[in-house]
């Protein structure tokens, strides 16, 4: 049975043209959204939709929220540049559609997480050696 994450993006890659691309392993680095002289992209409706279904799928793609965020700071102004950068988390999506938050219907909503709260730590002890 396809989840519910699945077929959003299967509709999302729908929605943009792209479902028989070739997915990618690594999302592009936000710091490349910068402002260059490019041609405005024909279609900011598009655009539009395609980054507000992105943005719903964050609720359970955590992985995606900083790109997602990133290029959604120039909705306003989208270029044929941003629009590359929609189209290059799209491919990732295409390759990691089983990835994400599974919630069903009876399960608990413990969230288990771990992390080095002590990474200062590991610092001095480089620094002291």
């Amino acid at each position: 049975m396809e989840s519910k994450n699945t077929k959003l993006i299967l509709d999302i890659l729908t929605r943009a043209g792209i479902t028989s691309c070739k997915p990618v392993d690594t999302l592009v680095s936000p710091s490349k959204f910068i402002l260059l002289p490019d041609h405005s992209f024909s279609d900011p409706t598009r655009f539009c939709q395609i980054m507000g279904a992105l943005q719903y799928l964050t609720f359970t793609r955590p992985d995606i929220c900083f790109v997602v965020n990133g290029v959604c700071q120039f909705m306003h102004a989208s270029t044929d540049f941003h629009w590359a950068a929609v189209k290059h988390i799209l491919r990732y999506l295409k390759g990691t559609t089983s990835y994400g938050f599974h919630m069903t219907r009876g399960s608990s909503f413990a969230l288990h997480g771990f992390t080095n709260a002590d990474w200062a730590g590991i610092l001095s002890f480089l620094v002291r050696r």
